[in-house]
């Protein structure tokens, strides 16, 4: 049983909107048919997402290719920023690398890196043990990060969160091994 971290593609950033109610922007949304056109997608018997609108919408599309409904798990959900709210650009990026670099510290009133990292795998756990074939995991970039470091037995690093939005991964349920890291959604991918 193969499991496929995804993290949803590109957003329409409103300041204005809390973050976890953002949506694709016009080029996540194109990239959805890469992503539905990749060769592993007609396997997968399970679609379970984050609660979030952005991670939704990723995982609807795979619902919709392969027949399937999406499953909803709320502990899937990207770190909790709402202390910061909305961050410009290089704002962000700066608290990210801190929240990566301190995970035993909550950065900014961020959820600590460690406690998102717990979260995340107990519900990726949970996917794995109801499933009967591959599934997609549809979430968000530094939790999937913090996935990958705990499945390669890492310290939590930001050197392994994803190469841009839009970016899956792929393990091994059985044994836990990373089959490969990161890979973007784009038409030049395969499986």
């Amino acid at each position: 049983m193969q499991i496929y971290v995804v993290t949803h593609a590109e957003v329409a950033v409103d300041p204005g909107v809390p973050v976890p109610e953002w949506g694709l922007s016009a080029d996540g949304r194109a990239r959805l048919t890469h992503l539905v056109a990749q060769p592993w997608v007609p396997t997968l018997t399970a679609v379970v997402s984050s609660a979030e609108r952005k991670a939704l919408e990723t995982a609807g599309a795979l619902a919709e290719a392969t027949g399937l409904a999406v499953e909803v798990d709320p502990e899937l959900g990207e770190n909790d920023r709402s202390a910061t709210g909305y961050l410009p650009p290089a704002e962000f990026e700066a608290v990210a690398d801190a929240f990566f670099a301190r995970p035993e510290e909550s950065v900014r009133g961020w959820e600590r890196a460690v406690d998102a990292q717990r979260r995340f795998v107990r519900a990726v756990e949970r996917a794995v043990a109801a499933a009967v074939g591959d599934v997609a995991v549809v979430a968000h970039g530094a939790v999937g990060a913090l996935l990958l470091c705990h499945l390669l037995g890492v310290p939590v690093d930001r050197r392994y969160d994803q190469p841009g939005q839009g970016s899956w991964y792929r393990f091994d349920a059985a044994t836990g091994r990373v089959v490969h890291g990161w890979q973007r959604i784009s038409p030049a991918r395969t499986g």
